[in-house]
């Protein structure tokens, strides 16, 4: 298939397949923003998941400051941490294996 008759889903999936990255990462690569690649990284483990062989994985954001981890949502980045209050706060990584 011609990489112009891809959907973005199936070439955010390419990616992730071949390599792990943070929505700001995907979003340079696909010519999006890091909130778009948000909502199509949910669709893209729908269809993942529903196959066998295949699961998506997060890495959930961190904070730099304090390495709180527990973050409610661990696909969006969070804009502070609710811990120390710091905004230094990294990016979920998605891959599929």
């Amino acid at each position: 298939m011609r990489e112009a008759d891809e959907t973005t889903r199936q070439r955010l999936a390419d990616a992730l397949r071949a390599e792990p990255a943070t929505p700001s990462e995907l979003a340079v690569e696909l010519d999006l923003t890091p909130q778009a690649v948000v909502r199509h990284v949910e669709h893209v483990s729908r269809s993942v998941d529903a196959t066998d062989d295949e699961q998506l994985l997060v890495a959930p954001p961190r904070c730099r400051d304090c390495g709180f981890e527990e973050f409610d949502d661990l696909v969006n980045r969070p804009s502070r941490c609710p811990s120390c209050k710091s905004e230094s706060v990294e990016e979920p990584t998605f891959t599929i294996e």
